[in-house]
C-alpha cells in the first residue's frame, strides 16, 4: 500500500540518491524532463526542500518509491500565465519534481501522489494546484490530465533554463 508522508533529515540522503536512480534511468531511455544527473533534482535540492518542510517520499513495504515536492511556490512568473482564475500568490499549491521509481511506471503511484496534493490542497483551503512541465514530457501531461488538470498554455518562465525556454502549464480548480 502506498504511503506518502514528509522527508525527514534522515530520509535525505536516500531520497537524494532515489532522484539520481530516477535520472540516470531517464538518461538510458527518454530524458522527458530534461532533468540532469546531480544538478536537478539532486540532494542539496531534497536538503533544502526537506529543511522548508515540502519534500515528501512516496514508500511501499518500507521501500522508497518516489518523491515530490508540493509547495506554494510557483519558482517562475506564474503571475503571466493565462489561468482560468486569478489567484494571488499563497492561495494555490504547485507540484515539483514528481518521480516515481522507473519499474513501477504505469501502477497508479503517480496517480496516488497526484489525489495526495489534491487532497492536500482541499483539505488546507487552497483554491489550486497548478505546475508546469516540459513540454515534450508526454508521460506527465497524460498523468495530469488523467486526474482532472486543464492544460492552460506554454510559456516563459524566466526560469533562465537555456534548453528548456518555455514550460506547458496545468492547473486544477478546487
Amino acid at each position: 500500500m502506498l504511503q506518502i508522508r514528509k522527508c525527514l533529515e534522515e530520509d535525505i540522503v536516500a531520497v537524494g540518491a532515489f532522484y539520481d536512480r530516477v535520472v540516470e534511468y531517464l538518461d538510458a531511455h527518454v530524458n522527458y524532463p530534461k532533468w540532469q544527473y546531480k544538478i536537478y533534482p539532486n540532494e542539496d535540492y531534497v536538503r533544502q526542500m526537506t529543511a522548508e518542510g515540502v519534500q515528501y517520499l512516496c514508500e511501499e513495504d518500507g521501500k522508497l518509491i518516489g518523491a515530490f515536492v508540493l509547495n506554494a511556490d510557483p519558482q517562475g512568473d506564474y503571475d503571466k500565465a493565462p489561468w482560468s482564475k486569478d489567484l494571488p500568490l499563497g492561495s494555490y499549491l504547485v507540484i515539483h519534481a514528481l518521480a516515481v521509481e522507473p519499474a513501477l511506471h504505469g501502477r497508479g503511484t503517480g496517480t496516488g501522489v497526484v489525489h495526495f496534493c489534491i487532497d492536500k490542497a482541499r483539505g488546507e483551503g487552497y483554491k489550486a494546484v497548478r505546475l508546469d512541465l516540459v513540454p515534450t514530457n508526454t508521460p506527465a501531461s497524460k498523468l495530469y490530465e488523467k486526474n482532472g488538470f486543464t492544460y492552460v498554455g506554454t510559456m516563459d518562465l524566466g526560469r533562465g533554463v537555456e534548453d528548456i525556454p518555455e514550460f506547458s502549464l496545468y492547473e486544477l480548480n478546487l
